[in-house]
């Protein structure tokens, strides 16, 4: 798959209502908010019966946008006690189809964190020193250290979702890694990291106009590609990928969430939920302080 870089102008674009969207609802509750889109260990799900517009239980943009504003002062605030207690870590995971958000959702909902404690690895296509190992060797050394949250834009999953649709390596090859990457994960989560993982689901209408959005731009040019148009020609079969890859490695230590994304303010208001509830659940406490400071006086 091409390098992705999310476009600003699906924002400019008049806004599509949800198909289930309602008039007069009250506003959801956070924690309904991201629980409604994760895919639990004993569920499988269907990326063609999940609407990509998202139900936002009638929410106004504006209103998402300052729930968002709300959302990042606490991850702000979430990530400095993680980075000072230094005994926990949290690893992000993003993948998408192409124009599918992730670089988008990175800058929308980490603006404001302190950038000592957050770091964003992106995996292209691997160089001959990383293919000369095992397929995690170049993913495991990038997993954050304690204190540190981790975002990984493409991720090990690329491993059992593009070798897949390009028939790089047989399936006697990719399918067994389903329960590499669940070992792996397990491995992580009990070392002290906590691990979410994004599938920013579109329609492919929606990646059609993003890919015209980029076209009908100049200052876009560089964001567009021809072999992005070759790699819509394997749209269905990207989905069948993504769909196995998920309903395989979705665990309760590493849980999936597929989060409409066609609405980028829904986007970005439902993974910071999400971030802000698992950091919540993480309780990560600023150490104590060193006895006798109290009596402290600082000298001329």
């Amino acid at each position: 798959m091409s390098t992705e870089a999310t476009t600003d102008l699906a924002e400019d674009r008049p806004e599509k209502k949800p198909k289930k969207a309602k008039a007069d609802v009250a506003l959801p509750t956070l924690a309904p908010l991201h629980l409604r889109h994760i895919v639990r260990p004993d569920q499988r799900v269907r990326l063609a019966d999940v609407d990509p517009e998202g139900d936002d239980g009638g929410m106004k943009k504006a209103d998402g946008q300052a729930l968002l504003d709300d959302l990042r002062q606490r991850l702000q605030k979430l990530q400095e006690r993680l980075y000072a207690e230094g005994k926990q870590s949290l690893l992000v995971v993003f993948q998408a189809t192409d124009t599918g958000g992730k670089d988008g959702t990175i800058r929308a909902v980490f603006e404001g964190t302190n950038p000592q404690g957050v770091r964003v690895a992106s995996f292209k296509v691997p160089t001959v020193e990383e293919l000369a190992h095992d397929f995690l060797w170049r993913i495991h050394k990038e997993t954050p250290g304690r204190g540190m949250i981790g975002i990984f834009n493409r991720s090990h999953y690329e491993d059992v979702i593009v070798v897949r649709v390009k028939n790089i390596v047989p399936e006697s090859v990719w399918r067994p890694r389903y329960q590499i990457i669940n070992e792996f994960e397990r491995l992580l989560a009990l070392n002290g990291t906590r691990i979410v993982k994004f599938f920013l689901h579109i329609s492919k209408d929606e990646q059609k106009q993003r890919l015209q959005d980029r076209l009908d731009d100049p200052r876009k040019h560089w964001k567009f590609s021809l072999a992005d148009l070759k790699e819509r020609e394997y749209w269905d079969n990207y989905q069948a990928a993504f769909e196995d890859a998920i309903n395989h490695c979705s665990t309760e230590y590493a849980p999936w969430y597929v989060i409409p994304a066609n609405r980028n303010w829904y986007r970005n208001l439902v993974v910071a939920s999400t971030l802000v509830e698992t950091l919540e659940q993480m309780n990560p406490q600023f150490p104590p302080e060193e006895p006798g400071l109290d009596k402290v006086k600082i000298p001329d």
